[in-house]
């Protein structure tokens, strides 16, 4: 599963504006919202909250994963984000999170959201990884960062 099929091409979100967990939230979910007509972006939000209220997708080590099953969608929907000062996730390690992996699944599809979830957080763990997601200049960086780790892996 590579990343970048995941991520539609507006899907990537160099410099993240909001500084609280819902906002990042939804920001994302606005992002997501975008390349998918049939998806609210509030509806997402809540969707994500009450995922949150279960605990924290923050993983650790400047990441979060927030993610969820979303009623009527008919694709797994990926965004990326990052937040160069960082936002309280109430993370693992305590620690703000400055890369954020959106990930929206269809209501029934076990399979695919824990395979998309599985492949993320393994990259996610590589500290090169994240040092070159945090390094890169904007979003065609990004993108390029992304792609590289797709044809290594």
């Amino acid at each position: 599963m590579k990343i970048l099929d995941m991520v539609s091409p507006g899907g990537v979100i160099c410099n993240l504006r909001a500084g609280t967990k819902e906002g990042v939230l939804l920001e994302m979910a606005e992002a997501a919202a975008a390349g998918v007509p049939s998806l609210s972006a509030q509806d997402l939000t809540s969707i994500l909250m009450e995922r949150e209220s279960l605990g924290s997708t923050g993983i650790g080590d400047g990441v979060a994963i927030p993610h969820g099953k979303v009623p009527g969608l008919n694709r797994l929907v990926a965004v990326f984000g990052r937040s160069s000062a960082g936002v309280q996730f109430h993370s693992i390690d305590g620690k703000p999170a400055q890369l954020f992996f959106l990930i929206v699944a269809p209501e029934h599809s076990a399979g695919m959201h824990l395979k998309a979830l599985a492949r993320v957080s393994r990259l996610l763990k590589d500290a090169r990884f994240r040092q070159d997601l945090l390094a890169a200049r904007d979003v065609e960086d990004l993108r390029r960062v992304l792609r590289e780790e797709d044809e290594r892996s």
